[in-house]
């Protein structure tokens, strides 16, 4: 299945180079540009893409506000952060508007194609900079009480499972999981099922937030 990407950027040069690089991919199709949040945010409408790889500081609209009401289109479009910027409070401002993925301009192709395909399967997918961030403020605004570190899970995780869960929690990619511990991506995968359904969760993000929550981790 091919999916489908809208491209939004106010640097023309950029978003060439971008469409460039992602045509090279057969399963990758880029239906669309945007120059600012606003042009983007009807291309979203018409074309209704999978993706949206969106630059947070643009004119007219800038991607925070973009992001937030491409979101509340509710036709299930994932956007993903591509930008310069990775100051705390840009990082949480496009995360707050509904980003699944928060990337940096200087990353690698290979790394690019990895968040668009994740984000497609209702992952997020966060550089291992930016998942400090996060997790970082979480554990500002929200210790775990004494209650919370009581929890027993009906089904705990296995020590495998916590090691994996850890890594998963510095922004560990399958792959960089699987080169770490020295076993192949699909056994990384059968773990983080497990993790997410003993967790009652839907993602690696709010399985790193529950879990530290529960004291299972403490990152």
């Amino acid at each position: 299945m091919t999916i489908k990407i809208l491209i939004c950027d106010d640097q023309s040069l950029f978003r060439e180079a971008l469409r460039t690089l992602l045509g090279a991919y057969t399963d990758l199709e880029v239906v669309g540009e945007a120059s600012n949040g606003e042009e983007a945010l009807r291309t979203a409408f018409s074309e209704s893409p999978d993706i949206v790889l969106m630059d947070l500081r643009m004119p007219v609209m800038d991607g925070v506000e973009a992001t937030r009401r491409i979101v509340q289109l509710e036709k299930g479009i994932k956007v993903i952060v591509l930008t310069t910027f990775d100051d705390d409070e840009t990082v949480f401002e496009g995360l707050r508007a509904g980003a699944v993925g928060y990337l940096l301009k200087d990353v690698s192709s290979d790394k690019l194609v990895e968040a668009i395909k994740a984000a497609y399967r209702g992952e997020y997918f966060l550089l291992p900079s930016i998942t400090a961030k996060v997790v970082s403020e979480f554990s500002r605004i929200s210790k775990p009480s004494p209650k919370q570190k009581d929890v027993f899970l009906p089904d705990p995780l296995s020590p495998r499972e916590i090691e994996i869960l850890k890594l998963v929690a510095t922004g560990a990619s399958n792959r960089e999981i699987a080169e770490r511990l020295v076993i192949s991506e699909g056994t990384v995968k059968n773990h983080l099922s497990s993790i997410l359904s003993k967790l009652g969760v839907r993602d690696r993000m709010q399985a790193i937030l529950k879990a530290r929550e529960f004291g299972i981790i403490s990152i």
